[in-house]
């Protein structure tokens, strides 16, 4: 870009960190800090935690890898891609269902209690790289808008973009992401009806629908891949989960129902500005689909785009962090009991910190956005059975680590050696691995989870043991349920003070 260009990008980039620093709380309780209370100690507004997880979702990585999807394989490929948010609903669910049923507080608390120490620190380590892979992916689709990747500009943006995020976010914590989501959703949804009003009309409206092939060479596998990795996906995102407990739990239920949908339909939109380029014919090869659109139509449509990865990037970035400061200052102290003697939020802090900086290294050596998607979904495809089954059958750690480490293994395996695991290939496309893994390996994590649990039931049995591991009675939901009522809105009640009959 020439100077007068820079200026308006790199004065962007300055005038977006201020506008965030204004909105984002300067002072916050512990609560506000890593709950997202407000000043009252009050929980978000349900509206609000819609907001925050819609545009959260709705990051720099996966509307440029939906835009490449459309670019790639039509409407095919951009359908694909959105099926990962119709995971949004079914984690709310699940997590509706162990808060009401189990009594669950989060999901590492919950996982201590009911797994184990060492199941609770295996859940937590796969959370951290779910992290670590949000930072420099993000970045990197920043870096792309100031530069090629590996390049000065590219690297200095996506570094200046992420002290700016990191320096908010020890402001106002997870209150400050909240509140500044609800605002950066506001912008994406303005932009992107403006870029697709712009676009879209190029072509045909019908040639958008009926581009692609419907086969699964055309992308169809990449689109059962996903909806397979929707199984486990939603549970190791902590942006995610850690908003399924700060307010009532029909209310977080509906947030997560209203908020994967708006998502859904979201991404498929945006991936007409790769289908574009499909129709087109434009090459994205060493590129991005949205950089090579928003170039062919002018500086105008670039700078549009670079705001609408910017703003989006800058929603995940800050829930990024902000989960980042939960984990490692109340989580992981939390699995053993400890209470810091620093002051928790300093400890968030100090990780938001170094994070900051060890997460953009693969920005900076040049690794691909889509496999953080990807390989993150295969690693992870063990936590399924574990929180969609619980309770379902008798829980047990065996099943907890079989499934977690028979998934972790395979998806570690298809990161360095594909090849190896050529024999679970479904169809001849682009995605055959991708599915045949995600399909055989999730049908092994769910009988490594399911039989272990079946022989416990079993011997328990023939002992003449009860169970005690099926969650409260409809009697004891309606009394924690009348209880709560009785409360504030939003009040979270100890599990241990209405334990489940036997427990």
């Amino acid at each position: 870009m020439d100077s007068s260009t820079g200026i308006f990008f790199w004065g962007f980039l300055v005038v977006y960190g201020i506008v965030m620093f204004l909105l984002s709380p300067k002072t916050v309780s512990l609560g506000g800090f890593f709950k997202g209370e407000d000043k009252k100690g009050r929980p978000a507004n349900p509206w609000m935690i819609t907001a925050s997880i819609f545009i959260a979702w709705i990051f720099a990585k996966s509307v440029t890898n939906a835009a490449n999807m459309g670019a790639n394989f039509g409407i095919v490929g951009g359908i694909g891609y959105a099926m990962y948010w119709l995971c949004i609903p079914l984690t709310g669910w699940a997590l509706y269902r162990l808060r009401r049923k189990f009594g669950a507080m989060g999901t590492v608390s919950f996982l201590t209690k009911h797994y184990g120490i060492a199941a609770a620190f295996c859940f937590s380590a796969a959370i951290l790289v779910r992290l670590f892979n949000e930072v420099w992916s993000n970045t990197s689709v920043v870096g792309a808008y100031y530069g090629d990747s590996g390049s000065a500009p590219f690297i200095i943006a996506a570094l200046l973009f992420t002290a700016i995020t990191v320096g908010y976010c020890c402001w106002g914590g997870m209150r400050g992401s909240i509140i500044t989501d609800v605002a950066q959703a506001i912008l994406f949804a303005v932009l992107l009806i403006a870029v697709l009003v712009w676009i879209v009309p190029q072509n045909n409206p019908v040639d958008y629908v009926v581009s692609g092939v419907w086969s699964l060479e055309g992308g169809v596998d990449f689109i059962l891949g996903a909806g397979l990795q929707c199984l486990s996906y939603g549970f190791h995102d902590a942006v995610l989960t850690d908003r399924g407990f700060i307010c009532k739990e029909k209310s977080m239920l509906k947030s997560f129902i209203v908020a994967g949908l708006l998502g859904f339909v979201a991404i498929v939109l945006f991936s007409l500005i790769g289908v574009h380029a499909y129709l087109n014919n434009m090459s994205v090869a060493g590129s991005s689909a949205p950089v090579v659109v928003a170039q062919s139509l002018g500086i105008v449509a670039f700078f549009l785009m670079a705001i609408i990865m910017i703003a989006t990037a800058g929603s995940t970035l800050d829930s990024t962090f902000s989960s980042l400061a939960k984990l490692t200052a109340r989580d992981l102290p939390g699995i053993l009991n400890i209470v810091p003697n620093m002051n928790p939020r300093i400890i968030g802090i100090i990780f938001m910190i170094v994070f900051g900086i060890v997460g953009n290294l693969p920005m900076i050596m040049g690794a691909d956005i889509i496999a953080a998607t990807t390989i993150s979904g295969t690693m992870i495809m063990g936590l399924g059975p574990i929180f969609l089954m619980h309770g379902v059958v008798k829980p047990t750690k065996v099943g907890f680590q079989l499934a977690f480490w028979i998934g972790m293994a395979l998806g570690i395996v298809n990161t360095f050696a594909p090849a190896a695991l050529g024999f679970m290939n479904i169809g001849g496309g682009t995605y055959a691995n991708f599915l045949g893994v995600n399909l055989w390996g999730a049908i092994i994590c769910w009988a490594a989870y399911i039989v272990p649990g079946l022989i416990s039931q079993s011997k328990d049995k023939k002992r003449g043991i009860e169970p005690t591991w099926k969650g409260f009675s409809k009697e004891e939901i309606a009394r924690r349920e009348a209880a709560a009522n009785g409360g504030c809105e939003g009040a979270v009640l100890d599990p241990d003070e209405l334990a489940p009959t036997g427990a």
